[in-house]
């Protein structure tokens, strides 16, 4: 079982302090999500997903690494 969206997202703001400008609105999407299957206005929650993996390029570390990788396969079991 996958964890909610926005526990990720929560781990997320709490690594990463000083998020890139462009992933911003996508994690604060990914906070009112619990599965990628939810939409969020017109957005699908694997849209969400992956333009957010797209604008975090310069988040980095473990932590960081581990997510994105969870982000991943969340998405390609979706």
């Amino acid at each position: 079982m996958t964890r909610p969206l926005f526990q990720i997202a929560a781990e997320i703001r709490a690594d990463w302090k000083n998020p890139y400008f462009g992933a911003v609105p996508y994690l604060s999407a990914m906070s009112t999500l619990s599965d990628v299957r939810e939409k969020y206005i017109y957005d699908d929650g694997k849209s969400i997903v992956l333009y957010f993996l797209s604008n975090a390029t310069t988040w980095r570390g473990e932590t960081a690494r581990r997510v994105k990788a969870e982000l991943k396969e969340i998405c390609k079991a979706a």
